[in-house]
């Protein structure tokens, strides 16, 4: 009896979408399972991912101390010390303006509201509580250590029990935070010192090699890329920081370089980070001048630096590695906010144009690479 060939190709077509429903069940699957694993590992995975991102920045200057004749392991331990010394002093230097501010928060709400209400009295004609401004500051108590009213209000006092929490859970995570900081300094050291002959070992030796020659040029032009981009974005942002706090110092703005830190850090999440910069330095302008025109000033000084930092020095600089969507900036920003937090967000665009700068070097995905670049 012959076989009918219609039920033949039916059969051959069941087996091929049954094949391509397991193919997609077990992508989903292996998704899930990442993400899993990056959310319940973050206190593992964070130092190493940024561990991997400094020696990225530091591995071009390593490498060429070593054509110099001098050892990996001192140039790098030379390299890290000048990297983590002046950082640990800036630490240092800012932990008494953050104190105090965080100290402060409690009141924050309160004088504001108190501001807002005078001005509302004001503009519906009791001209009683115009009074002029005796000192530099429209809050005299931020100089000096916050004190506690007994007459609180059901918010006011739900808003500082808040606070209170916040900074009690920040205390809790400082050990595991200092933890991993050392763990990252001490893993960077050693991806520095180690790192390039294990890379070495894999494409010499490794049989599912089969292009070396190839395979060291990509590997190369990946790292150069990649070690670009971060020391570059880095200068970048720490002169936009140091630029705002010099300004923000010439206009006599308190605890300048604390803002001008900030700015800096945030300056890492693109539109984010600007938009939270400008919220930090309005409330900053309006603890110091009150409610005023002149409470914009820090706020002109920061736009006036981030408009030629993001339209023009970024843009030639770095050119095409930071032709993203901005889209998917935004849904990415929110992915990594959720699975890693705050420092997620920071070392969400970083993370995201190494993985783009890899897939171009490699010339793989083109069409991702189309989707992720998508622009009119």
């Amino acid at each position: 009896m012959k076989e009918n060939p219609l039920l033949h190709r039916h059969d051959e077509y069941k087996v091929k979408t049954r094949d391509v429903r397991v193919v997609r069940l077990l992508i989903v699957l292996v998704a899930l399972a990442t993400l899993y694993t990056l959310y319940f590992a973050q206190s593992l995975i964070i130092p190493v991912v940024f561990s991997m991102l400094v020696a990225l920045l530091l591995s071009p200057l390593v490498t060429r101390l070593k054509r110099l004749l001098i050892p990996r392991a001192v140039s790098s331990i030379v390299l890290l010390a000048m990297l983590v010394t002046p950082l640990t002093f800036l630490a240092f230097e800012l932990s008494e303006p953050a104190e105090r501010w965080m100290k402060s928060l409690p009141l924050l709400a309160e004088q504001i509201a108190e501001e807002l209400s005078m001005i509302s009295s004001v503009m519906h004609g009791d001209t009683t509580l115009q009074e002029s401004q005796a000192s530099n500051t429209a809050y005299p108590w931020f100089e000096k250590e916050p004190t506690q009213k007994t007459d609180d209000s059901a918010v006011e006092e739900q808003f500082k029990q808040g606070s209170r929490q916040m900074i009690f859970e920040m205390l809790l995570a400082a050990p595991l935070f200092l933890a991993q900081v050392i763990g990252a300094v001490v893993l960077t050291l050693f991806l520095l010192i180690f790192g390039p002959p294990l890379s070495k070992v894999v494409i010499n030796d490794f049989p599912i090699i089969k292009n070396r020659e190839r395979a060291k040029l990509l590997i190369r032009s990946i790292q150069q890329a990649l070690s670009h981009y971060i020391l570059t974005i880095s200068i970048i942002n720490c002169a936009l920081g140091v630029l705002t706090a010099v300004g923000l110092s010439y206009f006599n703005i308190r605890d300048a370089i604390l803002w001008g830190a900030i700015v800096g850090l945030l300056n890492f999440v693109p539109y984010m980070g600007s938009i939270i910069s400008v919220g930090i330095l309005l409330l900053v302008g309006t603890l110091q001048f009150g409610i005023t025109s002149t409470a914009l000033l820090p706020v002109g000084i920061f736009l006036t630096l981030n408009i030629i930092e993001s339209q023009i020095v970024t843009p030639t600089v770095l050119g095409k590695s930071m032709q993203i969507n901005p889209l998917v900036i935004i849904v990415w920003l929110f992915v990594s906010g959720w699975i890693w937090g705050m420092l997620g967000v920071l070392l969400a665009v970083p993370i995201f144009v190494c993985i783009k700068l890899t897939l171009q070097q490699m010339e793989v995905f083109p069409h991702w690479l189309k989707f992720i670049e998508a622009h009119d």
